[in-house]
């Protein structure tokens, strides 16, 4: 993290990071953590917190039903918490909505059950961050332990998921690229554009870099 001396109180705004399988979202928050100010606040993924605490994980269409009521209402409340402290940027690990590509069954069942609407879930965030999956030929792979999807299985999720967010005014679609480094800067520049004057100066200028 970079310290920024600025202390006044900034127009907050709450961007959502999301893709299907392999896009490089971790690698992407990492660079994040790195580069960015202590106005800017990464949200863990809600998904990971339920199922790393053990929260059971079955096929059966209710429990599947379950597993995504949940992680709606654990991304809900992290976004609470983190606004508390009133950052310039909260970023989401995915979205309150991101579950609907997931969820079993008939969409308007999605919204019913949540007691929400589609509308007013796209107008919680001010971005949308889509890091597309690549393909296997253009880098997927199974690096991660928890990756169990084919490159064609990680397609159609991330395809589903660009349908979840699609026609959000802020909908930024990221193409893979044979260079991660280039596919993250050019997120980055999207969210130099929605940083304070304060914040952007400790964004790389000739490309971001990555310490692992």
């Amino acid at each position: 993290m970079v310290i920024c001396t600025c202390t006044r109180e900034h127009q907050q705004r709450r961007v959502v990071l999301t893709g299907g399988p392999g896009a490089g979202k971790t690698a992407f928050l990492e660079l994040v953590r790195q580069s960015l100010c202590q106005h800017v606040t990464v949200l863990p993924e809600s998904a990971s917190l339920l199922f790393n605490g053990g929260f059971p994980r079955h096929e059966e269409t209710q429990c599947r039903r379950a597993v995504q009521r949940a992680i709606y209402h654990v991304q809900r409340e992290l976004e609470v918490v983190a606004e508390t402290h009133r950052p310039a940027l909260v970023i989401c690990d995915r979205g309150s909505i991101d579950g609907l590509a997931y969820w079993p069954g008939p969409t308007e069942d999605f919204w019913a059950q949540l007691a929400t609407t589609r509308e007013a879930e796209l107008a919680r965030y001010d971005a949308i961050i889509h890091l597309r999956t690549p393909s296997a030929e253009g880098g997927y792979n199974h690096r991660n332990p928890q990756r169990t999807e084919s490159a064609a299985e990680a397609a159609e999720i991330d395809e589903r998921i660009l349908a979840v967010w699609a026609g959000h005014p802020g909908l930024h679609v990221i193409e893979p690229s044979l260079f991660y480094l280039e596919k993250a800067a050019h997120a980055l520049e999207v969210l130099r554009s929605l940083l304070p004057e304060c914040c952007t100066g400790h964004l790389p200028e000739t490309g971001p870099t990555l310490q692992l």
